[in-house]
């Protein structure tokens, strides 16, 4: 059965009387090379275990089965079970569980599924829930790798050079913990229904330790999301609103410590400056 073809598509969601739901970002391909390239790019082999995110019908389900030791999709819309059921029949290592990711315990449920095969991700992401799948990924440290198909600005923000104003504290924060890079476009034409943008699969693997060295991770991060808290504003204002109690002075000066000018806005800093410009506020905490 080709799982992409546009009739075969339509001739299985009549069957079992499937309605796309737009709340659920669902969006199936409809051209065969990407999931195969997808599941390529993913790196999976018979020792992996790979944790899928809403599989829909399952094509790119059915290229991971073909690599990987064992897939384990999880899908959020209880009426594509039975159309799963049918479609991953002739895969024994695919294995379906009905749930909201966003609720599960990941890590308990890679030790049960995957014993002894190394867990990565692999997903057609759906878009409305792209940034806390992906923290809740990178938060799992089981998970060696990730490889999603998402929102093609989103994939180029995530992966945008440190110090650019393409990227954010989130992509700050994935580049943290992960090698980030975007590896190729998909058009919305690729997909039934088609969605209003674009799609690029963006590909995330996990450093053997943080980019760069921190005493205090906490408040690390607390400067970093700090200093994006009012983009528009210096990185002086904006640390001023997120760091009560702290005079603007104190902040100033640690920023001027860091070899920074006292009008740089956040978006230009560098995992390494915000790493110096931490440690910086902490041995100036200002009154």
């Amino acid at each position: 059965m080709n799982l992409c073809d546009r009739d075969t598509i339509r001739a299985l969601l009549e069957r079992h009387g499937f309605r796309f739901s737009k709340s659920l970002g669902q969006n199936f391909l409809t051209d065969p090379q990407i999931p195969a390239d997808i599941a390529a790019a993913s790196g999976a082999d018979e020792n992996c275990g790979v944790l899928e995110i809403g599989p829909g019908i399952g094509p790119l389900t059915a290229e991971l089965a073909r690599r990987a030791g064992k897939v384990v999709s999880v899908e959020l819309d209880r009426t594509l079970l039975p159309v799963l059921a049918e479609t991953m029949a002739p895969f024994p290592n695919v294995e379906i569980v009905q749930g909201d990711v966003l609720r599960l315990d990941l890590g308990a449920l890679a030790v049960e599924k995957f014993r002894g095969l190394t867990p990565i991700v692999c997903a057609n992401l759906p878009y409305n829930i792209t940034s806390p799948a992906l923290q809740k990924f990178v938060e799992t440290s089981c998970f060696r790798s990730v490889t999603v198909l998402i929102q093609k600005e989103v994939a180029q923000r995530l992966s945008a050079p440190q110090g650019s104003p393409e990227g954010g504290a989130f992509s700050l924060f994935l580049q943290y913990h992960m090698e980030t890079e975007a590896l190729f476009e998909v058009p919305r034409d690729k997909f039934l229904p088609a969605p209003k943008v674009d799609s690029a699969v963006l590909r995330c693997v996990r450093r053997d330790r943080p980019a760069v060295e921190v005493s205090d991770e906490a408040f690390f991060f607390k400067v970093l999301r700090g200093a994006f808290l009012l983009r528009r504003k210096t990185l002086v204002n904006s640390l001023s609103a997120a760091l009560p109690g702290r005079d603007k002075a104190s902040i100033q000066a640690a920023i001027e410590a860091c070899g920074l000018h006292s009008s740089v806005r956040g978006e230009r800093l560098t995992l390494r400056d915000f790493a110096a410009l931490a440690e910086a506020l902490r041995e100036k905490p200002g009154i």
